[in-house]
């Protein structure tokens, strides 16, 4: 009888963490989503509501996207070149400002811009003894500007975390994969736990 209660209570246990492992990534997914969203149009809510006297949930969101894409596109504009231009000249000769904003400006743009810096994703043996290897992605092919010839600069984003490090390594040590960038982020990112 004991033996069978026993047995009983870890089926409930196991089925139990299986629907914790269920559960979990989509509710944690969906609460962090609702955070953010919550927060973001809360607060654009309250600038809102001196506009309009009603509250619609969202419309924080939806002025923000809209707000974003004009600036897009008038930032592409022949009039609004000349401007961002000039701001993008002032905060790269502000000393301490430039590095902050060309490291975020050149971050942005490997992810969204125009010339996205991380579509190479690589193989790299970092270590010949013991064939050590890491995924990561080539950002510079050409290291001649450095002095450095026959390597090439690869990123290898950190586990688990929105960081990573960069490495030079000799050319014969990397092997192209055949896989997209975003399932190389994906892999990266989970630790190896996601399937490609």
């Amino acid at each position: 009888m004991k033996s069978k209660l026993n047995n009983i209570s870890r089926r409930i246990l196991r089925y139990f963490l299986q629907g914790v492992l269920i559960i979990a990534p989509t509710g944690i997914t969906i609460y962090i989503v609702y955070l953010i969203f919550t927060y973001i149009d809360g607060y654009l809510r309250s600038l809102i509501v001196e506009y309009i006297p009603y509250s619609i949930p969202g419309l924080g969101i939806l002025l923000s996207i809209i707000v974003i894409a004009l600036l897009g596109f008038l930032g592409q504009t022949i009039f609004f070149r000349p401007i961002r231009r000039l701001i993008d000249n002032i905060l790269k000769n502000v000393p301490l400002v430039k590095v902050l904003y060309s490291s975020i400006r050149d971050l942005f743009s490997a992810f969204v811009g125009q010339e996205k810096k991380f579509s190479k994703p690589v193989l790299v043996k970092v270590n010949t003894i013991s064939e050590l290897e890491k995924i990561g992605f080539i950002t510079t092919e050409d290291m001649s500007e450095l002095g450095i010839k026959n390597k090439v600069a690869v990123y290898f984003p950190h586990s688990y975390n929105f960081s990573g490090e960069l490495f030079i390594v000799p050319r014969e040590h990397v092997t192209a994969l055949n896989i997209t960038s975003a399932e190389a982020m994906k892999f990266i990112v989970s630790g190896g736990i996601t399937k490609v």
